[in-house]
């Protein structure tokens, strides 16, 4: 007994060496994520944040939700819509609200277009920026 007590104690105080073996290529990555991060590159330049959207249409018509889409992007053309499909349904979805006060004052906006909506919370892309040359 006395001989594994000491065994075991010896095993629990001996350290080993970890080395860390990763691809060339992942310095450059971690590089490229930063500087994403920061806003100063890359295509997008953003990241995205949860907020809220307002859910136009749901059902398996793909022909329909297309119709609400356009019904949609006719009276706002400047807000964005997303179409999301999770067989065997496809989802309309308006906005990109950072507040569940924005959706639902939209909400209301839309009521005699869309008798039936829901407010979503899902990532969000934020909102377009103006940038003007003054």
């Amino acid at each position: 007994m006395l001989l594994l007590a000491t065994f075991g104690a010896s095993a629990q105080t001996t350290r080993g060496k970890v080395q860390v073996v990763a691809p060339p290529f992942f310095d450059t990555l971690l590089a490229k994520r930063a500087t994403l991060n920061k806003g100063g590159g890359g295509s997008r330049g953003y990241t995205s944040s949860y907020g809220y959207r307002v859910q136009i249409y749901s059902g398996s018509n793909r022909s329909s939700a297309f119709n609400a889409q356009a019904k949609f992007n006719k009276e706002f053309p400047e807000m964005r819509t997303y179409i999301v499909y999770k067989e065997p349904n496809f989802k309309v979805r308006a906005g990109d609200f950072r507040s569940r006060i924005e959706a639902e004052s939209m909400k209301e906006q839309l009521k005699p277009w869309f008798p039936v909506m829901f407010i979503i919370s899902e990532k969000i892309n934020p909102p377009k920026t103006v940038i003007t040359n003054d």
